[in-house]
């Protein structure tokens, strides 16, 4: 009750609650859109700040739990007309079933080590859905448009997706302050500065940080259900696009590694730089290259991120930034 008497968890929730709000009070459709990626892109960096930022595992390879949930979701409701948040939920439960069994043996890599074995686990899951035809293989799965019958229209179920990724980001924001303010996060951030050292403190490092990778993968799980009820198709390239994770650790880079408000703070910015980029004939090419300098010139010059660079300069808002 004494995490949830914080100012900082209620000032974040209404700026984000009422920033979402306004492609509803516009009623445009384009604000709406572009709101529904950045929200899902606040779910991924903060998802991954869950495992990157309190415990030091680096996941390049997190989003292979956005194409496992969106996936599982996908064929739950083609095949046997589940409602989509039911079928959504399921995607997500399923997917943290999953990191469970992997983050076992996973997780007892260290450093680029297990860095590297994220990736050679969202590249295998890639291409087996691209070989299972039960999934489509390569060519995926499409709904028919009668799916949206049931939810009114595919207007309205676009808009029933734009309010689902609305609570999805908020609960994400809420999970990620909670386990900050926790025992449980504490004992991850003590493995994060010195993993061998926590446990003479009588920490169990093993059961915290699959408990921490299950998790984390519930939310881009949810996010990936949603993402792609909405667009109606699921394809093996766009569920598990390695880009996607890169993208998310540099917004949890720039923005604030190890805090609450840094990943939306990054997601926000590289978003709005991204934007730019690709809409720009000359630079359109070049935005993944950019993405990777401005990576390395936050981990040379500004390794706080922008949240840490603000609260080491105004003590006074340390209080409001977590």
């Amino acid at each position: 009750m004494k995490t949830l008497s914080s100012p900082f968890i209620w000032i974040i929730l209404v700026v984000v609650g009422g920033a979402s709000l306004l492609p509803i009070l516009t009623n445009s459709v384009s604000l709406r859109e572009d709101m529904f990626l950045m929200l899902m892109l606040v779910i991924l960096a903060s998802s991954i700040n869950i495992i990157m930022g309190y415990t030091g595992y680096v996941s390049f390879g997190h989003i292979v739990f956005f194409g496992l949930g969106g996936y599982l979701a996908f064929f739950l409701m083609k095949e046997f007309q589940v409602q989509f948040m039911l079928a959504a939920l399921v995607g997500g439960a399923g997917a943290s079933l999953i990191a469970f069994f992997i983050g076992i043996p996973v997780l007892r890599l260290r450093g680029a080590y297990f860095a590297l074995a994220t990736i050679g686990i969202n590249e295998a899951f890639r291409s087996f859905f691209t070989n299972f035809d039960l999934f489509g293989g390569a060519v995926g799965m499409f709904f028919n448009f009668s799916v949206y019958d049931a939810y009114g229209g595919a207007k309205n179920a676009g808009q029933l997706a734009y309010y689902a990724m609305v609570v999805l980001a908020l609960v994400t924001i809420g999970t990620s302050f909670v386990i900050k303010k926790s025992k449980f996060g504490l004992g991850l951030m003590a493995i994060r500065e010195d993993q061998d050292a926590s446990m003479v403190l009588g920490i169990d490092p093993a059961r915290l940080k699959v408990l921490t990778y299950t998790i984390s993968a519930f939310f881009p799980a949810v996010a990936g259900a949603l993402f792609f009820f909405k667009n109606g198709l699921i394809e093996p390239g766009p569920a598990f696009e390695l880009h996607r994770s890169i993208e998310a650790l540099v917004m949890v880079m720039l923005g604030g590694y190890g805090t609450v408000t840094g990943p939306i703070v990054g997601a926000v910015v590289y978003e709005r730089l991204r934007g730019f980029l690709i809409t720009d004939p000359t630079l359109s090419n070049a935005h993944l290259v950019i993405a990777g300098v401005l990576l390395l010139l936050i981990v040379l010059f500004v390794t706080a991120g922008v949240i840490g660079w603000v609260r080491q300069r105004v003590p006074a808002l340390r209080r409001y930034l977590e």
